[in-house]
């Protein structure tokens, strides 16, 4: 009995003593902070300005780098609109530099492989861009910078005879509008 209440109050000091820590952790956090005096500094005389630089050809400035808006790799399950989880970082990315700039729109290009019957994956299509929609406006992104289209297997990049190009076209494209 006495080896067995040793753990159990070993165990429950150790928490008392945590929970102290993070109980006075929180109220130093809480405390206001004292309003110091402050000590003039001694003065030290003025700095004689610089002479002014001769004038030289301007030089351009790098612009800063335009980000690329267009995204690729948003991949999805055989027969379905559910994202597959390699798509989320590359989601991720889009949607921060859409937030850059609100007054870029996009379009969203859904996909998909040639198996089924065209109308099938038509709506497939449509329903894998708005999947993509929603994760991106889930995010913050502004819906109005979105419009969708469903393509089909219309517009393959891979060819659709071998399981690994039917599941490279089975994807949204994000693409700059204006």
């Amino acid at each position: 009995m006495k080896l067995v209440k040793t753990p159990i109050l070993l165990s429950l000091a150790m928490m008392l003593v945590v929970s102290q820590e993070a109980c006075r952790s929180k109220k130093l956090a809480q405390k206001k902070p004292t309003a110091e005096v402050e000590t003039p500094a001694p003065e030290t005389p003025a700095p004689k300005p610089a002479p002014a630089p001769r004038a030289e050809p301007a030089q351009e400035e790098a612009a800063p780098a335009k980000p690329d808006y267009n995204f690729r790799n948003i991949q999805f399950e055989f027969n379905s609109a559910v994202l597959k989880t390699d798509s989320y970082p590359i989601l991720d990315k889009a949607a921060a530099a859409m937030k850059q700039d609100p007054s870029v729109k996009f379009l969203l290009s859904g996909h998909a492989s040639a198996e089924g019957t065209p109308e099938h994956n038509n709506e497939l299509s449509i329903e894998r861009a708005n999947a993509v929609k929603t994760y991106l406006v889930n995010t913050g992104v502004l819906q109005s910078q979105l419009a969708l289209r469903g393509f089909g297997a219309t517009k393959p990049i891979a060819s659709n005879d071998t399981e690994e190009g039917r599941a490279v076209n089975r994807r949204v494209e994000i693409k700059k509008v204006n």
